[in-house]
């Protein structure tokens, strides 16, 4: 049954399914639907840990009526993006789970699928502002029944994370928090802060880049920006054009799929405040001295550690690497490196860690690196598992030279130290000689 829905002071009528006693799960259309065109309405489906595996679709205007929905807990709102072909996304019983597993809360799933199901996108990318006005007016009645705006938290993904912020801009930047996953780039790019998501949208806005170069949105749009591989394209997503749908989508919904590893705590994706990826995988920004007593800021729900730091400091930027599958976090060291060898050196190094029988291996390849007598070089090893303890260390590097005599190369210092586990020993080794383009083995040994 459909009824027609007058907003609380927002001056908007649009559709909104009268109530039921069955559980209410997220509207499913399909390809069909998309191409004929659909009209907005907005549906809230409530989440608790009373009812996590039944959705509860609430009344825009008698929710204190229901037993479930207390507006003195936090509440969480999931926000979807564009859905040309109609499906639900499929991820949405995942991250309703996980939230509920951080804490006690109310889980709002904002459907607006009848509104972004369009194979039309600008038709989607209008009906933003106009979910937009529809949960606000919901949040002002949440208001005067006595919820705190610091207690709202809107998740956003794609064209969900422009929602959020519109909400957040319409509420005159009081919600507690937005968290937008890839924040969708067609038709806001360029635009001005007030068309799209901005750091004045909440009182913590934080945001997650996956696929600025096709889908996302480029740029610093939160109070911290945190940058997936560089915020471009993700290992393990296809490169072709022959791989179909996956080619398109892959990159840009890498962003939820990091954000449900983080919430689900397997991943531990710890981020380094930097001016470029480039500069990070150079090793020039291993530092968080600036975050202390807390580490550098850690994607996922409870960002309490890092929040003051970061409101301070104003838009920060933060760089991570993944691997290509869940669960994505890497282990990094940063390397040091003192050479004395006589003659100048240009190569890539190749760093392997011995734990027993498993070996993992970190090719530090993306540029070339100089070395040379008596200089510091400073490296950033990632590896795709945690090895620990670590019983040998295996080192080569690589100069291209296959014609001519190998020359030797002196190290005088190699220092590894680990990033994520500050509490583990750092490891070292003195006054090495190897040659180029060969592996050198040796067991580390407690730093002086």
């Amino acid at each position: 049954m459909l009824l027609w829905c007058f907003l609380g002071s927002v001056s908007i009528f649009m559709l909104c399914e009268a109530q039921d006693s069955e559980c209410d799960n997220f509207t499913d259309l399909d390809f069909h639907d998309s191409f004929m065109g659909t009209n907005l309405y907005v549906r809230l489906l409530l989440y608790t840990r009373a009812n996590l595996d039944c959705g509860h679709k609430l009344s825009h205007h008698n929710f204190t009526l229901e037993a479930l929905f207390d507006v003195t807990r936090p509440t969480t709102f999931v926000i979807h993006g564009y859905r040309p072909t109609g499906a639900s996304p499929v991820w949405i019983n995942h991250i309703v789970q996980l939230l509920a597993a951080q804490e006690d809360m109310n889980i709002l799933v904002v459907d607006w699928n009848r509104g972004a199901a369009n194979l039309n996108y600008f038709t989607a990318v209008t009906n933003t502002r106009r979910t937009a006005a529809n949960i606000t007016g919901f949040i002002e009645n949440m208001e005067k029944e006595g919820t705190s705006l610091d207690s709202i938290h809107l998740i956003g993904v794609s064209l969900g994370a422009h929602v959020a912020g519109f909400i957040g801009a319409m509420l005159g930047g009081r919600v507690g928090r937005i968290t937008g996953l890839d924040p969708a780039g067609p038709m806001f790019a360029g635009v001005p802060p007030e068309e799209r998501l901005d750091p004045t949208d909440a009182q913590f806005v934080d945001v997650l880049h996956t696929d600025m170069n096709s889908f996302g949105l480029r740029g610093t749009h939160g109070h911290v920006d945190f940058y997936a591989n560089g915020g471009l394209d993700q290992p393990g997503c296809p490169k072709t054009i022959f791989s179909g749908k996956s080619y398109f989508v892959c990159d840009h919904q890498r962003s939820v799929f990091l954000y449900l590893c983080a919430l689900n705590h397997t991943c531990n994706l710890m981020a380094y405040p930097c001016s470029s990826y480039t500069d990070f995988l150079n090793g020039q920004c291993l530092q968080c001295e600036t975050f202390k007593p807390a580490s550098c800021p850690v994607l996922g729900y409870n960002m309490s550690l890092w929040r003051d730091t970061l409101l301070r400091l104003g838009q920060t930027r933060v760089f991570f690497s993944t691997r290509a599958e869940a669960p994505y976090s890497k282990t990094s060291y940063r390397v040091d490196l003192v050479t004395w060898n006589q003659f100048l050196r240009w190569g890539v190094v190749i760093l392997r860690l011995h734990n027993g029988k498993n070996v993992m291996e970190s090719r530090i390849d993306h540029k070339l690196l100089r070395f040379e007598q008596y200089t510091s070089t400073r490296l950033l090893a990632q590896f795709d598992m945690d090895l620990y303890p670590v019983q040998k260390i295996s080192l080569r590097i690589v100069t291209g030279n296959v014609i001519g005599p190998r020359y030797k190369i002196r190290l005088l210092q190699i220092r590894i130290t680990p990033l994520e586990k500050p509490d583990r020993p750092v490891m070292c080794r003195y006054d090495i000689i190897l040659e180029e383009n060969a592996e050198v083995s040796f067991r580390p040994l407690p730093c002086n």
